[in-house]
């Protein structure tokens, strides 16, 4: 594993966090352009799992999903990656990383406070000297009070 590789990589994982609460959606889907994003709820206590693919697809649901305050055009949010292990096969050219998100938020209304917790691993690919999200898993999620992150509510327990 090269250190230029190691580096790319995270600063590719690191992205998203700064899309998302930029409120940039597009950027978000742009990011996943070529890949497939799986998150495993629960629901009614079952575990679903939900898959998004590309762009367009992605870009939506996070249009749907996470409120965006009209004072900025943000969801009032930091998402923090925590505990990333990084492998990475410079050979095929392929790496996987895992990690902690736990996103904290604060609005007018709502002390700072983490609102959701969760593990992701992430599948990417080198392809014209370029390192590209090919699949995310979001998984083991533990949320918070989302009210003022998502415009729906995920099952707690």
């Amino acid at each position: 594993m090269t250190c230029s590789s190691y580096r790319e990589v995270l600063n590719l994982i690191y992205r998203y966090p700064e899309l998302i609460d930029a409120g940039d959606f597009e950027g978000v889907g742009e990011l996943f352009e070529e890949a497939t994003i799986v998150f495993e709820v629960k629901v009614a206590g079952d575990v679903v799992t939900m898959e998004l693919h590309g762009k367009q697809e992605i870009q939506r649901n996070f249009e749907a999903t996470t409120r965006r305050f009209p004072d900025d055009g943000t969801p009032h949010t930091r998402h923090v990656v925590t505990n990333p292990i990084v492998e990475i096969d410079e050979g095929a050219g392929t790496a996987v990383c895992r990690y902690y998100i736990t996103v904290f938020q604060r609005t007018d209304d709502f002390p700072l406070q983490p609102v959701w917790s969760n593990r992701y691993e992430d599948r990417l690919r080198r392809a014209e000297g370029r390192w590209h999200f090919v699949h995310r898993r979001g998984f083991d999620h533990l949320p918070g009070d989302t009210s003022q992150h998502l415009l729906w509510q995920p099952e707690v327990g």
